[in-house]
């Protein structure tokens, strides 16, 4: 799962990203505006947000990005513990408070708990849509029970899709999610995918239920079709 975490203290930043890099892919930025930019890309399963930063605080942050529509889940980080500052930061649309000086377990435990909460839609490692499942753990494929063949990526490009079901979701997101910023692969390597994918779920009548937006991306909509 990926993590972005918000955080102007380089070095409190390196260090929670040491106690999570085991369980997710971190990426950080360390002053609210670039934290903003990196939280509206929408591709990030879950945001830590540090409170006091110059410039823009994590309260601007936190604002704006519900304002957005971005939907993360969001641990407040603080050294600001008194219920006022909980209560602002909640009526804006945090998540969570997690009060300075924190211990490794309870922030792990935030974050699970967080997680669990934000993907109501993922049962038993599993996400759906009609009869399309996604195992998550086999990365495996099924409709109606029959197996849909997929290689890596473009399980990983359908189960971004899946996940955002119903909501567009452009190019540069399904690049970031699935191949990474790093990666020196072409964004075109997107279309070739959703391309695939497509033709791979013809056979079951589900292609009908991807929709190309020109110059925006693509969505996974139920529509008024049936199956």
């Amino acid at each position: 799962m990926r993590l972005l975490i918000i955080e102007d203290d380089i070095r409190l930043a390196k260090s929670v990203r040491d106690m999570v890099s085991d369980w997710y892919q971190v990426r950080m930025a360390h002053d609210g505006e670039e934290g903003l930019f990196m939280a509206e890309q929408d591709i990030d399963d879950i945001i830590i947000l540090d409170v006091m930063m110059p410039g823009m605080d994590g309260y601007e942050v936190l604002e704006t990005v519900r304002k957005n529509g971005i939907r993360t889940p969001i641990l407040m980080l603080t050294a600001k513990d008194g219920i006022s500052d909980k209560v602002k930061g909640f009526e804006i649309g945090a998540d969570d408070y997690l009060v300075k000086p924190f211990h490794r377990d309870e922030l792990l435990v935030r974050l699970q708990a967080l997680v669990r909460r934000s993907t109501n839609q993922v049962k038993n490692n599993m996400l759906s849509f009609l009869h399309l499942h996604l195992d998550l753990t086999y990365k495996q494929a099924t409709i109606n029970q029959e197996e849909v063949q997929l290689n890596g990526k473009q399980f990983d490009v359908l189960e971004f899709l899946v996940k955002n079901q119903e909501t567009i979701v452009t190019k540069e997101q399904l690049f970031d999610r699935v191949w990474g910023f790093d990666s020196e692969t072409s964004q075109t390597v997107v279309e070739v995918y959703v391309s695939h994918v497509r033709k791979n779920l013809k056979p079951f009548g589900y292609d009908v239920y991807f929709r190309t937006f020109r110059g925006l991306g693509y969505m996974l909509s139920k529509g008024d079709a049936h199956v």
